[in-house]
């Protein structure tokens, strides 16, 4: 159970535009592994009943993503955020909790973008890089939209 919105996809460290950094996957999971952790300050066990999971499955996704992202800092990589194995609370299987009934569909598909918001037909795709802004298109998530301006996989607004 994811229960946050997450709206930054990448992070790439500064480097010459013609130079594209290896990249590492980070899976929401394991985002909001980090996220209940360090900025919630949940504890593993209060964390692990947040997300519905074991806490030895809450510890090991943590220590995953811990790894994910100290090789990325260390070695220059860009961190992509996407996929993984979760579940959104409200009825569809999207948003979080408060916008929508509790419940809803497994988001699955590591590295295939999957889960976040982009079930409905209405509203806008953004670009997290440069703001550019497009109408959604039903049954199309907005992370498979590339930006017409920069070419960076677009965000629901």
């Amino acid at each position: 159970m994811v229960d946050f919105e997450h709206s930054a996809r990448q992070f790439r460290p500064l480097c010459p535009e013609n130079e594209i950094p290896e990249e590492i996957l980070l899976t929401i999971d394991e985002l909001e592994a980090m996220r209940l952790s360090f900025l919630e300050k949940l504890s593993q066990s209060e964390a692990a009943v947040h997300m519905e999971v074991h806490q030895s499955t809450f510890q090991r996704a943590l220590k995953k993503a811990l790894e994910k992202v100290t090789e990325a800092l260390v070695y220059g990589k860009a961190i992509r955020i996407e996929g993984g194995d979760y579940r959104m609370p409200r009825g569809d299987g999207t948003g979080p909790a408060g916008q929508g009934q509790v419940g809803g569909g497994r988001r699955r598909g590591q590295g295939r973008g999957q889960g976040g918001r982009f079930g409905g037909s209405e509203g806008t795709c953004v670009c997290p890089a440069c703001g550019y802004e497009t109408p959604h298109i039903p049954g199309v998530a907005c992370n498979q939209v590339k930006c017409e301006k920069c070419g960076s996989p677009m965000v629901r607004k």
